[in-house]
């Protein structure tokens, strides 16, 4: 199976290195130190404590693994080189919803660095799917989950 590349920013890439690194120095010994305190506590067969560790260390393990996977094929962009006459990835794209006429602003970035609160959205998001490759000025119909947004991009930013 191919990886699949994950672009990313400096500031993305960082973040999830500090989480791999603190799973494996924090989270990792706590759940070996839970193990060890309910495996002293006598028969494994019928320890809830001792199976509920090792559930845990399982699913942090698997965390661990699913991260480092994305370190591997991480790409940083180089944010210098990002331009504004199309919508791409790392763009600041506003756009007015013809509907409402309300002004939407979001932040393109990879699926790792998505957060909706802060505005920024995933490039593989159907709204993100949609304004790929759009100019300022351009007015589209983008097919979301409750029905067809209609909106015109205002200004194109990084």
């Amino acid at each position: 199976m191919a990886m699949k590349t994950t672009y990313m920013t400096e500031e993305g890439y960082q973040k999830l290195k500090d989480e791999v690194a603190y799973l494996e120095s924090v989270e990792r010994p706590k759940i070996s130190q839970q193990i060890g305190e309910a495996r002293d506590k006598g028969d494994l067969s019928e320890n809830a404590e001792y199976d509920a560790a090792k559930e845990a260390q399982g699913m942090l393990e698997a965390k661990i693994s699913q991260l480092k996977t994305i370190l591997a094929s991480a790409r940083l962009i180089d944010e210098s080189s990002i331009g504004t006459d199309t919508v791409r990835i790392m763009n600041r794209v506003t756009m007015k919803n013809l509907k409402t006429q309300k002004l939407m602003t979001y932040t393109l970035v990879s699926e790792t660095e998505a957060d909706f609160k802060q505005g920024k959205i995933a490039v593989n998001t159907p709204i993100a799917q949609g304004l790929m490759g759009k100019k300022v000025g351009d007015v589209i119909d983008i097919q979301i989950p409750s029905g067809v947004l209609s909106v015109e991009i205002i200004e194109i930013s990084i």
